[in-house]
């Protein structure tokens, strides 16, 4: 086991020893085996790391850490000076394309499946970025929108609302380029700023940590800034390639890092592109769900399995900044950790929109545990699709999102308990199969079937798959939470949904999205024998039963209309989420007798067996899942009240939950 040291002072040709560092990190990398440790020290280091070996066993792992007490920056942008005054704000600079080294941001679109465009022929923004003192700049379309006004607002694609800029000055910051044969040219505005004086730096590379060759087990990622790479377009179908992360293997641990202004994904642990690589948007001949379906059968015949892929752990970094997603992962992310992260400032400079944005986006997230995060001003905060299984959402702290979680075309079974949802939309589940335990949920619930979308699912703690069915929605459970509404009419979805309102049968503030739903198994295989004789066309038109039970209504959230035992109040809730550095609390008013209603902390039994995968909300060792433990870390057995903090009291509560 050594230890090989890389500073800015040394030289690859060196030995690597304290004494004698090497240069580079990539250089180390390349030389790095199972049970070494790489130890950088101060300074920036602008490269692509490319490890070529991974580690043997957990025990067995190659490190790579920045030393004890030192900042050290690993960037894919270059500093760029020589820039040409045009006029006004705009300056321009001249580069070769060599110097891009084959990956010329600037001529390469974001483009892929699922990206959204208003027309075919709208054209594109691309990879690369302009930085002014580490902040990014806004691409323009022309050379004219260089000099064009501050922009106020932008529009959020998922409500249709224009929404306020938080930096209005910085839109002026925009940046344009034309790539020819040999050359690519840039205009930037810079303002009153002087491009050759300030640190300028632009995007040059795809990747900063990020292997080329798949398999390389068990690395761990620890203590860096990682910031600033050209890494395209994420979706499910493609190859998945972030500033950060494993390019399928299995056993990483990426910690303790500031990872930030990744283009699109910033950790990603998901698929590769042998599995399909954006057919749809290349060959226009299926539709990209059908692509999807076809590269979880392709990903089992190279191995997707517990054995050789997934549990990565990915704790305490703080990621922000980034244009699509904060964590991204399909097929990848199996049987991975990903907690106490602070997760912001996802997709919210609105420069390009698609379908697969958010805070934390996975697919097929087999006995994932997403917990004590904290994600806030993201444009959705965490977004599970497709084989949501085993997967646990566990005390984590949303706010400030345009919508918080959103589970879609899963069957489950997936547990949801002791987290804050405080943005105005807070849960939507176009899914079935959801067991959600003493959460606080300010805003909306959404609740869709999709009859259209046929989705596997799969045998216990395992990738292999069992079938696949359409979402009939439902077969969840609601226990112990709190609801609020708006305090105003409980019809109106403005402030969650601006103009691209849900269904009013399927949203409301509370569970009455639910209504008419069966409340309980017994009903529902009463309604099913009833329509006897038949098969599929007995089912088509059957909800699946829901189990909702123990919780409390506040502010004119309403309760589903079969549920027996829930407390309504007409008490304000007050509900805030406020933030003063690193410090998060919570503001919640109760009504006085809260704490006369208790509710038992459920268990496995319990809550009992979901349909289409016949199987039970359990841990993923397969024994039974413990729900006593709250968003604080406090334990309740066997009863506690309602929501994510035991010791919430009636009257004002102020709790400081993170920090």
């Amino acid at each position: 086991m050594t230890i090989l040291h890389v500073a800015i002072t040394g030289a690859d040709a060196a030995a690597g020893t304290e004494s004698a560092p090497f240069r580079t990190v990539n250089h180390a990398a390349q030389v790095a085996l199972p049970g070494d440790t790489v130890l950088v020290h101060v300074g920036v280091y602008r490269e692509w790391v490319k490890p070529a070996n991974g580690g043997l066993s957990d025990s067995r792992r190659i490190t790579y850490a920045a030393a004890p007490g030192e900042h050290v920056k690993i960037t894919g942008a270059e500093q760029v000076t020589g820039w040409t005054h045009e006029a006004g704000p705009v300056w321009s600079v001249t580069l070769p394309n060599a110097m891009f080294g084959g990956h010329n941001p600037y001529a390469l679109a974001i483009e892929g499946d699922w990206v959204v465009r208003t027309t075919e022929d709208e054209p594109h923004k691309h990879l690369g970025d302009v930085y002014l003192n580490g902040q990014s700049f806004y691409e323009a379309l022309t050379k004219d929108e260089l000099t064009a006004p501050a922009r106020t607002e932008v529009k959020d694609h998922w409500t249709g609302r224009m929404m306020p800029v938080p930096d209005v000055e910085q839109t002026t910051h925009r940046w344009f380029a034309e790539v020819d044969e040999e050359t690519t040219t840039l205009w930037a505005a810079f303002g009153e700023a002087d491009p050759n004086v300030e640190l300028v730096e632009i995007n040059m590379r795809r990747s900063v940590f990020y292997p080329v060759r798949v398999g390389l087990n068990y690395i761990t990622v620890r203590g860096f800034e990682l910031a600033q790479a050209a890494c395209p377009w994420t979706p499910p179908t493609a190859d998945q390639p972030g500033l950060v992360g494993p390019n399928w293997a299995k056993g990483w641990v990426i910690e303790g890092n500031d990872i930030h202004d990744a283009k699109c994904s910033a950790v990603s642990i998901g698929k590769e592109a042998s599995t399909g690589n954006n057919n749809f948007t290349r060959r226009h001949d299926k539709p990209g769900y059908q692509y999807q379906l076809e590269s979880v059968f392709d990903a089992l015949e190279i191995g997707w399995s517990k054995e050789l892929i997934g549990s990565h752990v990915i704790r305490n970094n703080h990621i922000h900044d980034c244009g699509q997603n904060g964590v991204v992962g399909h097929l990848g992310c199996i049987f991975s950790q990903i907690h106490d992260n602070q997760i912001h400032a996802i997709a919210t400079k609105r420069e390009f929109f698609g379908h697969e944005i958010g805070g934390i986006k996975l697919h097929a997230a087999i006995d994932v545990e997403i917990a004590h995060n904290h994600i806030h001003d993201c444009t959705l905060g965490i977004w599970l699709d497709w084989q949501t299984q085993g997967t646990r959402i566990t005390r984590n702290v949303l706010h400030d999102n345009c919508r918080d979680l959103f589970v879609e075309v899963s069957h489950g079974p997936y547990m949801v308990d002791h987290n804050i949802f405080a943005s105005n939309a807070s849960i939507e589940t176009v899914a079935e199969g959801g067991a959600y335990v003493g959460n606080l949920v300010a805003g909306t619930v959404r609740v869709e079937a999709v009859m259209n979308r046929a989705t596997p699912y799969h045998r216990a703690h395992s990738t292999k798959v069992a079938g696949y069915g359409v979402i009939y929605s439902g077969d969840d459970r609601f226990l112990g939470n709190i609801f609020c509404g708006t305090g105003g009419d409980p019809q109106d979805f403005s402030a969650a949904y601006g103009d691209a309102l849900p269904d009013m049968t399927q949203t409301g503030y509370g569970t009455l999205a639910y209504d008419g739903y069966p409340a309980s198994y017994h009903e529902y295989l009463a309604t099913i024998e009833a329509g006897l004789p038949g098969d599929l066309d007995v089912f088509l038109t059957v909800k699946n039963p829901v189990m909702i039970r123990s919780n409390l209504y506040l502010d004119g959230a309403r309760a589903f209309d079969k549920e027996t035992d829930p407390v309504v109040s007409d008490a304000a809730s007050g509900i805030t989420v406020s933030t003063d550095g690193d410090q998060v609390t919570l503001h919640l008013t109760l009504p006085g007798d809260f704490r006369s209603h208790t509710v038992g902390i459920p268990t496995t039994a319990e809550l009992g067996r979901v349909r289409f995968p016949d199987l039970e909300f359990d841990a993923p060792d397969g024994s039974p899942i413990q729900l006593g433990t709250d968003l604080l870390g406090s334990v309740a057995d066997p009863r506690s009240v309602a929501g994510p903090i035991h010791s919430l009291v009636g009257g004002q509560n102020a709790i400081i939950v993170r920090g």
